[in-house]
């Protein structure tokens, strides 16, 4: 029994070191923070585009004929005159020769006149032929001369319908499939064989309403901003940001005024052909100077349902929820349009270690460092 008292004794005293150790508050987490950066910024106004080819042409035959060959391979890109079908060829070979035969046949007939014309004048000189046989004669050799001057035409056009049956790439671009195969019959100016856009470089097309179109009007005066060749910036539905660089070519003439709104088109380069035409991209727009805003690494906000958020740590190194409004983008940066204010402490790493209230141990890296 007395066995027994001392083990109970040796269990209530190993529960009450437990219970005192427990006791003991945990360090603070380690987090890193970051100071909100102020700085002037480029105002750029964002717009949403659609990509355009600067050529489609839709290829139809010129002359009338069974296609012989498909000579491309659809969805290829092709060079500027390459061949791309073949129309049968035999009708307008044999026209060609028809037509040469003419053409000799009319340059005989000149030289008989010219021999009888030249006879004329001898014997109109000796008095042997009337005047009137020699004016017959005489315009029988300008009549002939015409004739070969016509049957030139007629070959000159032969030859231009038999090359028509070679169906060539007017630019470079890519192939669209081939509306009419080996065996089908096109028909001259009527039937769309396929169709090419260029790929290098592109459109693209986007609206500005009008109050931004008068204030770039008045940009453009005072020597800020939106004239032609001013630059603008494209991301596609798939990237962060706006990774490409094009200009600004073109300003419609006139307002829509059906929706307040007037046409803008830009150029990029394609070589890397990642735009395709009808796409839709997002485009950022030069509004004029730079401007200072706050900035922040998106890796510091948080999501709450349709809510955004950070965690800003107080003087006393406390952790407190900012709610915020997220601008664009900006230098790699996000733009903080309310909530912050500058040289707020911002929790961007560890976040899932802390709560709002809970007492945190700081290291402090710079914003653009991360």
């Amino acid at each position: 029994m007395p066995g027994v008292i001392v083990a109970l004794m040796l269990v209530l005293a190993a529960c009450d070191s437990e219970q005192a150790g427990g006791g003991q508050a945990p360090p603070p987490p380690e987090i890193s923070v970051a100071r909100v950066l102020s700085r002037p910024v480029q105002q750029w106004n964002e717009y949403t585009g659609r990509v355009s080819a600067i050529d489609t042409i839709e290829l139809r035959a010129r002359v009338s004929g069974y296609v012989q060959r498909v000579a491309y391979k659809e969805g290829q890109e092709v060079k500027k005159g390459d061949l791309m079908f073949l129309i049968d060829q035999r009708p307008y070979r044999m026209a060609l020769a028809n037509a040469q035969a003419q053409l000799d046949r009319a340059r005989v007939a000149e030289k008989l006149a010219g021999m009888r014309d030249k006879n004329a004048r001898l014997l109109m000189e000796a008095e042997a032929i009337s005047r009137e046989e020699m004016d017959t004669r005489s315009t029988t050799l300008t009549q002939s001369t015409a004739d070969i001057d016509a049957a030139k035409a007629v070959v000159d056009n032969a030859k231009l319908q038999l090359e028509f049956t070679e169906v060539r790439a007017p630019v470079a671009g890519k192939t669209s499939r081939a509306v009419l195969t080996v065996g089908n019959l096109a028909v001259a100016d009527q039937t769309i064989l396929t169709t090419v856009v260029s790929q290098d470089p592109m459109y693209v097309y986007f609206d500005v309403d009008e109050n931004s179109y008068l204030r770039y009007g008045e940009q453009e005066r005072e020597g800020e901003g939106a004239a032609a060749g001013t630059s603008v910036r494209v991301g596609l539905a798939n990237e962060q940001g706006y990774p490409h660089a094009g200009t600004i070519n073109f300003f419609d003439n006139q307002v829509n005024p059906a929706v307040g709104t007037i046409r803008v088109r830009a150029v990029l380069p394609n070589a890397d052909r990642v735009f395709t035409p009808g796409l839709f991209v997002r485009v950022q727009f030069v509004s004029g100077g730079k401007e200072n805003a706050l900035l922040i690494d998106d890796k510091a906000v948080m999501t709450d349902q349709d809510r955004k958020y950070v965690y800003v740590v107080d003087k006393d190194n406390k952790v407190q929820r900012r709610d915020i409004v997220l601008g664009r983008m900006a230098e790699g940066l996000r733009v903080i349009q309310s909530g912050l204010a500058p040289e707020d402490r911002i929790v961007v790493t560890g976040q899932q270690k802390i709560h709002p209230g809970m007492a945190v141990k700081l290291n402090e890296i710079p914003m653009a460092a991360l």
